[in-house]
């Protein structure tokens, strides 16, 4: 379990929203010095697909949801505090089955 920022200091903020699945999950992205990159959004109920490019570290901070990431069979249960990578060129599916799933995404390359 890890210890998540309840803000961040700073930083700039992209003000166009990430819309994906046509609103079932949206992002802001988030730019810090030195070329760091994280988006922080909401998702929906619902099942969906993301491809990633670079490595990221998925970081839930309220609600829950569940995971598989491409290439493994097994489904994990992740909620408040919990986190999950996901190498580059690869991808997951998550679900959220009520409510909000909130997140910190962050690009570790």
């Amino acid at each position: 379990m890890s210890i998540l920022p309840a803000h961040f200091s700073g930083v700039s903020v992209v003000t166009k929203a990430n819309v994906y699945f046509g609103g079932g999950v949206v992002s802001h992205t988030v730019l810090f010095p030195g070329d760091v990159k994280k988006t922080l959004g909401i998702i929906r109920p619902g099942t969906y697909h993301f491809n990633t490019g670079a490595p990221e570290r998925m970081e839930i901070i309220a609600g829950a949801c569940r995971v598989v990431v491409d290439g493994e069979t097994a489904l994990h249960d992740h909620s408040a505090g919990a986190t999950f990578d996901v190498p580059g060129k690869g991808g997951f599916t998550i679900e959220v089955s009520s409510g909000l799933c909130e997140y910190i995404c962050s690009f570790l390359d």
